[in-house]
């Protein structure tokens, strides 16, 4: 019995957005997740010179923006679990990135900082992501870009509530 898929020639890529039975919103779910993992992709070869992974870009960004939160507080901003954030910045900690200072307001809390020697390395960064965002947005508008920002707001929101 030959199948769609004994019709294509051994060693080709066939485009992942061509899905003829697929409805749009699948179609949309699925790109969307082929996105991510390009961009994925992409940002993981560009920074590996760099010696960082995405997950402590993502922890020296979260703590650049909200210094001083607490460790609950960041994995809250990162959706991950207290405990994976805690390895993480013990990491970050360990190679002189963030510093851990003891609060005045709750003593069983510790407020997380970004180190000087954090700051180039997420300069560094941001001029990485900047680079891909210019490439992923070519050609679209401010205003288109700014109505895709609003709808994947909505996915995000509808998707977040479980």
């Amino acid at each position: 019995m030959a199948t769609e898929a004994d019709d294509k020639p051994v060693g080709t890529i066939s485009d992942p957005f061509t899905m003829r039975d697929e409805t749009p919103t699948r179609q949309v779910g699925l790109r969307m997740t082929i996105i991510a993992r390009l961009q994925r992709n992409n940002f993981d070869r560009k920074v590996a010179a760099l010696n960082v992974t995405r997950s402590q870009w993502a922890m020296i960004a979260i703590v650049a923006r909200y210094p001083g939160s607490t460790q609950r507080t960041i994995a809250e901003y990162l959706e991950m679990s207290e405990a994976s954030a805690g390895r993480l910045i013990d990491r970050l900690c360990a190679d002189g990135l963030l510093e851990r200072r003891d609060r005045r307001d709750d003593r069983r809390a510790r407020a997380v900082y970004l180190t000087d020697q954090a700051r180039p390395l997420l300069d560094q960064l941001g001029a990485i992501a900047t680079e891909s965002e210019k490439r992923m947005f070519a050609g679209f508008t401010e205003e288109e870009v700014a109505q895709l920002l609003a709808y994947m707001t909505r996915i995000y929101d509808n998707v977040s509530r479980g």
